[in-house]
């Protein structure tokens, strides 16, 4: 089997140049070990299957994520820390609109989701600024984060992208057409109805980003960056 970075059913109809496979155990046993990362858009039951008897060691496995067909859910299965396979499943999520489903204890106890909205071209220190202001003000830690969450439309915006990995928290992005169609109550900006035609950014970002989420700090304007914070709750 030739080098490849896809692999399509053999009975799949697609108009790209791919690999094709019969069985996802077999491709499994044959790729395993020539990946860093996986990623199969297929039920999780077959994954855990394909992948069973190939599991050797959390420092040396690839990450694995898995896609639902619908493109709803990006699953971090394996290797969630040492194999990056939590951020990967973030990453898959913010290309495709689906939520990341991350279950280490490490995320799972983390409770806060940052809002962040902010003007064009702004640098990581400003935003990094902002964030720091917000959560004292606030009287959260830093440690008690679990997502920044921005907009799609910010997907290339370096400052943003620096401030998340100089403090360590990932970026989750919400696309625009679910922060324009949702019903959440937040505050609506004349400032993003103008500039990105949004109600806003910071608050619905911070609301959807999360499950049972309410704000905790409405939207602060810091230097041209809007934060807000929401938190959520682990109970119905």
């Amino acid at each position: 089997m030739p080098d490849a970075n896809c692999y399509i059913h053999k009975d799949v109809t697609v108009d790209y140049e791919a690999v094709r496979f019969v069985s996802i155990i077999d491709l499994t046993a044959d790729i395993f070990d020539r990946y860093e990362g996986l990623i199969y858009v297929a039920p999780c039951g077959i994954v855990v299957r394909a992948i069973g008897l190939l599991i050797t060691n959390k420092f040396t496995d690839p990450a694995v994520v898995v896609i639902d067909t619908g493109g709803r859910f990006s699953i971090s299965l394996l290797s969630g820390h040492e194999g990056g396979a939590n951020e990967l499943a973030l990453k898959v999520g913010n290309l495709l609109g689906a939520e990341p489903v991350i279950t280490t204890t490490r995320e799972a106890l983390k409770f806060l989701i940052i809002g962040v909205g902010c003007r064009r071209g702004i640098s990581a220190g400003v935003i990094v600024e902002a964030i720091r202001e917000a959560l004292s003000s606030s009287g959260a830690r830093i440690d008690e984060v679990r997502y920044i969450a921005s907009v799609d439309i910010k997907a290339d915006e370096e400052g943003l992208q620096e401030a998340s990995h100089i403090l360590g928290i990932p970026l989750r992005l919400i696309s625009s057409e679910e922060i324009r169609e949702t019903r959440r109550v937040f505050h609506h900006s004349e400032f993003a109805q103008r500039k990105v035609n949004l109600p806003a950014v910071a608050e619905p970002a911070a609301l959807l980003a999360g499950k049972r989420t309410k704000l905790i700090m409405r939207r602060m304007i810091w230097k041209g960056v809007t934060v807000a914070i929401a938190k959520e709750s682990f109970t119905s």
